[in-house]
């Protein structure tokens, strides 16, 4: 396999050969790797040619990792059970099987005038792989370069209002690079956790971003998944949002095969982001919650929401704006996902409100 290193991570083994952690780590990997899974996967490997040290690297290499592992291709969710399985049943609750996609709009409820009020800007996307190709950790150069060429294909049949230009990184200049990045409508070319678990390599090579007319609808190529099909707009118009990202997944579906399990839905290279590979967003004001930052976590997280800063994970709030996302992705469908944040948003604004008050 061309360009594909493989991870062997003997600098993180005891004397016995085992995986070890240091004090204080939490991540899901070292509570389910057991004795007993890691000797009866550790000779294992795909047809990709991933392993179970491959699997595990990036958490081994960052113990702060909350989950700590990236699969790379669609086998290592059936070789490697015995260990994402628990991992994926902690996260997400449940392995049941996923619906069907469903990107309904009729049945979605309303958002409050005050929750509207509140939103600065509204965000969702899908992460998505094609059918036939490894994931990001275990692709070659030559997969990875065939995989945008059929994405970059694909773009040119998108409906009128959604069309664009698509932006190699390989010739993407630094000024117009850091102006992306800094308004968020680009990956940004350094991670850690991806570059351990492999998906950075050959960079920029074969990565890019396609961006519409409007700045309202783009599609991240060969980034941590193949595909990462966002909308975004400013204000709370959640639906239009919603809509927009809809009519984006429909025409691409038309010319790709996504990659799917009939029990984890649409398969992506970190276990969080299975079944409707779904992350929606808004960054909404919350002056009053703001006042006690542990409590309206404590909140979002009772309504199955997160919150981050303005600028994602680990990052801090600005002037009271907080990104509150959906946490629901396996086990339940776009429209119901994007429901549930709907019905969060509203809860939070209420309670934002009585702590408004003098």
């Amino acid at each position: 396999m061309d360009g594909y290193r493989v991870n062997k991570g003997e600098d993180f083994m005891d004397h016995s050969g085992f995986p070890t952690f240091p004090d204080g780590c939490t991540s899901l990997l070292k509570k389910h790797l057991t004795d007993t899974v890691w000797a009866a996967l550790k000779d294992l490997k795909t047809a990709s040619g991933y392993t179970l040290a491959d699997l595990i690297r990036s958490g081994l290499e960052h113990p702060e990792s909350s989950v700590g592992v990236y699969a790379g291709d669609a086998e290592s969710y059936t070789l490697f059970a015995p260990l994402l399985t628990p991992i994926i049943d902690d996260y997400h609750g449940s392995s049941v099987s996923h619906p069907a996609s469903d990107f309904s709009l009729s049945t979605l409820p309303q958002l409050s005038r005050d929750a509207s009020d509140r939103i600065v800007s509204t965000r969702v996307r899908v992460g998505r792989n094609l059918a036939g190709f490894p994931l990001g950790p275990a692709i070659s150069a030559s997969e990875r370069l065939d995989v945008a060429r059929r994405i970059q294909a694909a773009l040119t049949h998108l409906p009128e209002a959604l069309q664009g230009t698509y932006l190699p990184l390989s010739v993407m200049d630094d000024a117009l690079r850091d102006d992306l990045v800094a308004r968020h409508l680009l990956f940004k070319s350094e991670d850690r956790f991806l570059t351990s678990a492999g998906i950075m390599r050959d960079w920029p090579e074969a990565r890019g971003l396609f961006l519409s007319r409007d700045e309202t609808f783009s599609v991240w190529v060969n980034e941590e998944d193949q595909l990462r099909i966002i909308a975004l707009k400013k204000g709370g118009d959640m639906t239009a949002v919603f809509r927009r990202l809809a009519k984006g997944v429909s025409a691409l579906s038309r010319h790709l095969v996504f990659l799917t399990h009939p029990q984890l839905g649409s398969l992506t290279s970190c276990p969080t982001n299975l079944g409707t590979a779904m992350r929606a967003s808004v960054h909404m004001t919350l002056t009053g919650l703001a006042r006690d930052e542990a409590a309206l976590k404590k909140s979002a997280e009772a309504l199955g929401l997160q919150v981050r800063g303005m600028h994602g994970e680990h990052s801090q709030s600005q002037g009271g704006v907080y990104d509150i996302s959906n946490r629901m992705r396996l086990g339940v469908t776009e429209t119901e996902a994007f429901s549930h944040l709907i019905h969060g948003i509203n809860r939070l604004a209420q309670r934002d409100q009585g702590m408004s008050r003098p």
